[in-house]
Formats: structure tokens, sequence, C-alpha cells
């Protein structure tokens, strides 16, 4: 079965109940993510004694917030569209991701997943152990992150997946982030706050973010069906809600109309369909790492 046959085969009353959006759920996940990430800022800023311990725990927590910024790009993690713009746009400025840029990035890479027009495939995956250190290492990511911004905020950013409609919002998006993360480092004249709970954990947890997102489509077939181009990677309770039941990742590209909260019962629904999976992330780590000898 081809996962357009799985999409054919579900009933209208199925469909609107996997693709209702939370009026709850999503609130409640963020004030769980968020209130995570403002208790331990808190308690690093205190100084409490082992506080150190505390930056790659930040730094996780901040970095995954990726994810929901992706959920809003579909707008399914909340009710309210407004919302779903609002927060996307807070989560993309803390990991130096552009919400208004990257929702047409993401969009593309959708409609092209593995495929030519995927913008994904310019940035190849790792081929080598020291190619894979260094995607891991997350540098070459803030190097083109940095690079992304500077060049929307001079106009100079054209891919062809950014429509002319959007980019004036994306530049002045670009141009407020310079602006923010301007006064941000000047704060470091007065006091290293910003430092410790925001910059060097994000620096610390980029590498898990690498390794968690390299899972998604690494290694798999450069095919048009979802059941084979992409992944689902079975984890444990804590990886799921940082990563906004994420891990459920065929179930996502399959159908990205279904919130995060419904993908458990997609993938329910799913799972005897599935043929590119993983045990967990360390194991496909090693697999992945073991194809490159």
């Amino acid at each position: 079965m081809s996962h357009s046959d799985f999409l054919r085969s579900l009933t209208p009353e199925a469909r609107a109940a996997l693709t209702a959006r939370p009026r709850r759920a999503g609130l409640v996940h963020l004030a769980a993510h968020g209130g995570a990430i403002l208790l331990l800022g808190r308690l690093i800023a205190a100084g409490v004694p082992g506080w150190p311990l505390l930056l790659p725990v930040q730094g996780v927590l901040i970095v995954f917030l990726f994810t929901l910024e992706h959920e809003c790009t579909h707008k399914t993690p909340f009710a309210g569209d407004r919302l779903c713009e609002v927060v996307g746009t807070v989560t993309g400025a803390l990991i130096l991701n552009p919400f208004q840029w990257f929702r047409y990035f993401h969009l593309a890479h959708h409609r092209f997943t593995n495929q030519p027009g995927d913008p994904e495939l310019a940035y190849p995956k790792p081929e080598t152990r020291a190619q894979w250190l260094w995607h891991v290492s997350g540098i070459p990511l803030w190097i083109g992150s940095i690079r992304l911004i500077a060049r929307l905020a001079m106009g100079a950013e054209r891919p062809s997946y950014l429509p002319d409609r959007a980019r004036p919002r994306a530049e002045r998006e670009a141009r407020v982030l310079l602006a923010l993360y301007a006064l941000a480092l000047l704060s470091l004249l007065w006091t290293p706050v910003i430092l410790w709970v925001w910059l060097l954990p994000i620096a610390i947890g980029q590498p898990f973010l690498r390794l968690y997102l390299l899972a998604e489509h690494g290694d798999c077939p450069q095919v048009a069906d979802m059941f084979d181009n992409t992944r689902t990677t079975f984890t444990n309770r804590l990886v799921r809600f940082l990563a906004w039941n994420m891990p459920y990742h065929i179930e996502h590209h399959v159908y990205p109309a279904v919130p995060f909260d419904k993908l458990p019962a997609l993938h329910a629904q799913m799972r005897d369909h599935l043929r590119v999976t993983a045990p967990g992330y360390a194991a496909f780590s090693r697999a992945y790492l073991a194809r490159r000898r």
C-alpha cells in the first residue's frame, strides 16, 4: 500500500477526527515546555548549586522548540491561527530560525519530500564520519542561520520557494531579529545572564537536535512514496514530549494536517504499513555511522 492508498482508505469521519485542532492539548503542552525553560532559566540565573549541570537540559529544551515552530507552519498545534503565528515567530527567534522564511521552506519540503525541489536536499546529509561530526556539532547550522538572517535583512535572499508576496514579511522579520540579537549581545556588557540562560545552552543543545533531525529522512530512498522516503523512530515519552510527537514522522508526512496530539492515533491506524523505521535514535545513529565505515 502506498501513502496515497492509505489516505484514500480513511473515511470522512476518521479524517475529521484526526484533523480536529486541539483547544486544550496544545496550550497544556506549551505551558509545560515553556514553563520548564523559564524554570531552568531562573535556576541558572540564580546560580543554584550545580547550576552548570542544568545548561545542557536548558539547551535541549530550547532547541527542541524547533519542533513546535515546525508545527506552527502547519497551523495545527493550537485552535487559533493567530496563536500559531505568534508562537512560531517567538520560537523561531529563540533558535535563530526566522518563522516567515521557514514556513515556505518547510512547505516546499513537504511538497517535494526527498525529491527534486525539496530545499532540504540543498544541504546534503553527511557522507563520512568526519562530515557527520561537523554536522552534529551544529556549527554549520549556526553559520548558515546567521548568513540567512543577514541576507533576508538585506533583501538578498530570493529562493524559489519564497513567494514575492511573502518576501517583505520575511525581510522585515529578519531586520527585527537582527535588532533583537544586537540588543541581547549588548546586554552582555552589563550582565552575563543571556549567555548562561540562552546562548551557551542552545550551543550545547544543538547537537541533540541535529541527531534527532538526521533520523527523519537520513538514508531514506529518494522516492515519492512517504512510506519510503521518511522514517518513524520509536522512542520514549520524554523524547516524544520534547519533539511534540514528531518522531511519528512518516505519519506526519503522510497527513500533515493532523495535529501533534492526534499523531499517536494516526500511528495506530498506520503502523502495519510503515516500511522505514528505527528502534531509537541511538540505534539509528549507530546504523548510520556503520554504513559510513
